[in-house]
């Protein structure tokens, strides 16, 4: 297949997006949103208050030991015209990973972890982390300083990070990954009410330290979990509960995730967001079943170190968040994807 250059003016103040070493189809229509800091990646995408919310950490690269990491959070009416409406910091805390949510209360929730890197054999090792969480105010206008969640003593906390909590009929659900060792990481189902205090509901048995995990529900109430994995095959895992979500089935997938995010297109096809692993730390759409099965693979416009993509169904498309650095530089980019294409 011939390989596609891909223009795209924007409307707002961005510069054109390139599309280098990829082939993607024209249907794809990608502006930046964002390039100030020298690094901006991990993002999360919301539509609250029929406005798009999108968060993400600023650095001065992916991990380092300054401990840094601010989270950034823009809003946008439509889509093109960007600005920014909070940046959470915390002094000597290297805040990571933000995701968004709406409380049942209506509120803007932001997930993040707040870490210490140090440099140990010449690589930055993490000291710290614990799940930290932000609340907007009723307007989306107004961010509280960053506070930690408390987790359940029932799972021993110690290096722990709920990657994204989900809210399913009041109560927010969660995947809290443990590193007990190097070599031995855990993951539990969590749930909360105010998205400060997570008590455990089940351990899930996956091997291969599981990390970064996403959670949605079906129209009957049960559960699906994106896993990813970083040792063993490392092949990402798609877990499946009905209520009271303590008894689980496993799918084992045919590819690597990274920064994995999905949603339902119907009850049983799902559209998967991730790094490409078998085209070099791209970004990519993956079509599923709802065991992870891969019907159709989408391309974006990315390279080197990218993905972690927001998604969100409006206006008969799905628009997607994602870090890449194929413009020479970390940047933000919102992807637009016809449905119909899907």
């Amino acid at each position: 297949m011939k390989k596609v250059r891909l223009f795209l003016f924007l409307l707002s103040c961005s510069a054109p997006v390139l599309a280098q070493d990829a082939v993607f189809p024209d249907y794809v229509k990608v502006t930046k949103i964002w390039d100030q800091p020298p690094h901006s990646a991990f993002t999360d995408l919301v539509l609250f208050n029929n406005a798009f919310y999108c968060t993400f950490r600023e650095g001065f690269s992916h991990v380092d030991t300054t401990n840094s990491g601010k989270v950034r959070v823009l809003k946008s009416n439509d889509g093109k015209s960007w600005s920014s409406v909070a940046l959470l910091a915390i002094p000597k805390i290297d805040l990571r990973d933000p995701k968004l949510t709406v409380t049942p209360d209506k509120k803007l929730m932001v997930t993040m972890a707040g870490a210490v890197f140090a440099s140990l054999n010449n690589k930055n090792k993490v000291q710290r982390i614990a799940p930290m969480v932000s609340f907007s105010d009723t307007k989306g206008a107004n961010f509280s300083a960053p506070q930690k969640s408390t987790l359940d003593p029932a799972i021993s906390p110690s290096k722990d990070w709920i990657w994204r909590t989900t809210w399913y009929n009041g109560t927010g659900y969660a995947i809290d990954y443990q590193v007990v060792t190097d070599d031995h990481w855990v993951v539990y189902l969590l749930k909360t009410k105010d998205g400060i205090k997570y008590d455990k509901v089940s351990d899930l048995d996956v091997s291969g330290k599981p990390n970064e995990s996403t959670i949605r529900f079906d129209k009957n109430g049960n559960m699906l979990v994106l896993i990813r994995r970083e040792s063993e095959d490392q092949m990402g895992i798609m877990a499946e509960s009905k209520a009271p979500y303590t008894n689980w089935t496993y799918h084992k997938m045919t590819i690597r995730l990274g920064g994995p995010n999905f949603l339902f297109l119907n009850e049983n096809r799902l559209v998967i967001g991730s790094r490409n692993y078998a085209s070099p730390n791209k970004m990519a759409l993956y079509l599923t079943d709802r065991t992870g099965n891969i019907s159709k693979i989408i391309p974006f416009p990315s390279s080197g170190d990218a993905s972690y993509p927001g998604m969100v169904i409006h206006q008969n498309k799905l628009w997607v968040s994602y870090y890449s650095t194929h413009d020479g530089k970390s940047a933000i980019y919102l992807a637009e994807v016809p449905l119909d294409k899907l």
